[in-house]
């Protein structure tokens, strides 16, 4: 079951995966118990992404100091806390305590998935954006691949096979991934190019931004990955009219390994 969000007070989640461009690639962590909220607990810190900016949450497990483990189900935001749904693993006993130090271990091949959804998703935007001048109103990752939603119409002298090249090359080239972290003034002194139409937020300061070298620099916080070879293949869907006249472009990963993840 999904459970709605709740207020969780005062509480506070540090967002460990924000750091830096290698923090998506940790997949284990400490955090302490600081809010139980109905099915579920918040901690002091978590590597866990919640649901947001059109990615889906992490899953995996938080393994407590009696050896006992809880399935993480669902992870999403309530004001500065992260909730982590949890179900019992093994048999029942005490449940989890306030302060209680928590290990938890993220699902790495559903994560490394996303990473490489949304590194495409935004190389797809930029691309688009670049030849057309056509920016994306919405973008959401699923287990297959993606969708983004582009202001129409799409031209007629873009075919789908130039569009494919045209990321093909930037995925063959191995562009490096960056994140930075701008004041919000400074950001807003120079935004660059934007490829989407989503506002960012009053409240978002500093800004950290999505760099992908020779291609884009968005604002985002989702996990991403180092650098664009390692999107691998890919398979982008004709683009379908949708009703008010804009465009939907879906595209599909193909399977592979993760690598390994560094910790």
């Amino acid at each position: 079951m999904v459970f709605p969000p709740r207020p969780v007070g005062a509480a506070v989640t540090e967002l460990l995966y924000l750091v830096d461009i290698d923090a998506a690639y940790a997949t284990t962590f400490r955090g302490r118990i600081v809010a139980l909220p109905p099915g579920g607990v918040v901690l002091d810190r978590t590597r866990f992404y919640p649901t947001g900016g059109g990615q889906p949450c992490d899953l995996g497990s938080l393994a407590r100091p009696d050896g006992t483990t809880m399935a993480v189900t669902d992870v999403s935001k309530s004001g500065d806390a992260v909730i982590h749904r949890v179900s019992r693993k093994g048999p029942a006993g005490p449940g989890p305590v306030l302060g209680e130090e928590i290990l938890g271990t993220i699902d790495w091949p559903r994560r490394h998935r996303h990473m490489r959804g949304h590194t495409l998703q935004h190389l797809l935007s930029a691309r688009i954006y670049s030849r057309t001048g056509l920016r994306t109103r919405r973008a959401s990752m699923n287990a297959k691949g993606g969708v983004i939603d582009v202001e129409g119409p799409w031209p007629a002298d873009l075919p789908l096979d130039a569009l494919l090249a045209d990321i093909q090359g930037y995925v063959d080239a191995n562009r490096p991934v960056r994140v930075r972290h701008l004041p919000r003034a400074e950001y807003e002194r120079d935004p660059g190019s934007r490829s989407g139409l989503v506002p960012l937020p009053p409240h978002v300061d500093p800004v950290r931004v999505i760099e992908i070298d020779a291609a884009d620099r968005c604002p985002c916080g989702g996990t991403h990955l180092r650098a664009t070879g390692e999107i691998g293949g890919f398979t982008i869907l004709p683009p379908t009219a949708m009703a008010g006249g804009d465009v939907r472009v879906a595209f599909t990963l193909d399977e592979r390994a993760p690598p390994t993840p560094s910790g």
